[in-house]
């Protein structure tokens, strides 16, 4: 027998006293009429009950709960805190607002505790990071309460293909990450989904993916934690990163191309591994000499291709017949696309 059933019962029963307890409004005429009345009554509202119970009783808690589920420890602080100045002011104009004429005085108290609860929580959620800032400037920040709540939002999400690639740990050991990684339940649920696939390279991918959050938690200094912050109702994991990001407004660290897009269309802030191995490749110019090894010929004739030590290919004219060689030349183009950067070069005369 589930709970909701059992609730149902349970209204039922109460919504057939309450149509009982009803009888007085109609006022039967006779006994005959009276025990009509009492029946209609009793089997309306027991059907009505049986209906409207789980709406007052179960729906209500499981949507509380699932609200609260997701909701950041800081929007739940900021709610409360919120919640309890706004009961007291609605108290510190209790004894005003009950002295009003009846009914008003009965009625007027209630509604103004209620809206005053929901403002203040509402405020408080909205604008929770100003607030908290200006107390902790009052403060001088010596308020553990007032540093947590400031600090709830300072993290990073990490997603399945950063965690795959791998370079997340070498930044994360040379400090330029300085907030709290997060990695969600349902990311490494998928990464645990991969290591157990029947194709060798994905399961080796996902298993390389594990390992590396191992490692992160063993020799990162940037602090990692699993959450189990969840989206309810949404199944693919990268909608559910994008929504967790937007719920507590913090950026997600990914090198997936389509994720990236999406996220910056719904307005998330994203950091891209790959743009950031773009930004601090070494700035070269046309016209600079270059010391380049030609490892394999290119596809237009003649020409050789090699790479930088960052991985930079260097396509070189005429560089076919110096395959292998280690060879002097001068910079003539340098393109940069979405997929990285990519030199043009020339043999050097000598």
């Amino acid at each position: 027998m589930s709970v909701e059933f059992v609730f149902r019962l349970v209204g039922m029963v109460v919504f057939a006293l309450i149509g009982v307890q009803s009888i007085a409004l109609f006022r039967p005429d006779s006994p005959v009429e009276s025990i009509r009345y009492i029946t209609a009554l009793t089997l309306a509202g027991a059907a009505l009950g049986l209906l409207v119970a789980p709406y007052l009783t179960t729906r209500p808690y499981y949507w509380v709960k699932a609200r609260l589920k997701r909701m950041p420890a800081s929007q739940l602080i900021a709610a409360v805190i919120g919640l309890v100045v706004g009961l007291a002011v609605a108290a510190l104009l209790f004894p005003s607002l009950s002295a009003l004429p009846q009914p008003y005085g009965g009625i007027v108290p209630m509604i103004a505790s209620l809206v005053l609860g929901y403002i203040g929580a509402a405020i408080m959620v909205m604008r929770q990071r100003d607030i908290f800032n200006l107390l902790g400037m009052r403060f001088s920040g010596s308020s553990s309460f007032l540093n947590f709540a400031r600090r709830a939002d300072d993290v990073v999400l990490l997603d399945t293909s950063v965690i795959i690639d791998g370079r997340i740990a070498d930044i994360a050991q040379t400090g330029f990450i300085r907030s709290t990684m997060l990695v969600p339940r349902f990311v490494l649920n998928e990464l645990q989904y991969i290591a157990d696939s029947s194709d060798p390279l994905r399961r080796n991918r996902g298993r390389r993916g594990l390992d590396l959050l191992r490692r992160l938690q063993q020799e990162s200094p940037t602090p990692i934690q699993i959450t189990d912050l969840d989206i309810e109702g949404v199944h693919a994991v990268d909608d559910k990163l994008v929504l967790l990001a937007k719920q507590l407004n913090c950026p997600i660290i990914t090198n997936d191309f389509n994720l990236n897009n999406v996220a910056k269309l719904q307005g998330v802030v994203v950091l891209n591994i790959n743009e950031l191995a773009n930004a601090v490749k070494t700035i070269i110019l046309p016209g600079e000499p270059l010391t380049i090894k030609i490892i394999q010929e290119g596809k237009e004739r003649e020409q050789g291709v090699g790479y930088l030590s960052d991985g930079t290919m260097v396509v070189v004219e005429n560089g076919k017949r110096c395959i292998d060689q280690t060879v002097e030349a001068v910079v003539t183009k340098v393109l940069q696309t979405s997929a990285g950067r990519m030199i043009f070069a020339r043999l050097e005369e000598h």
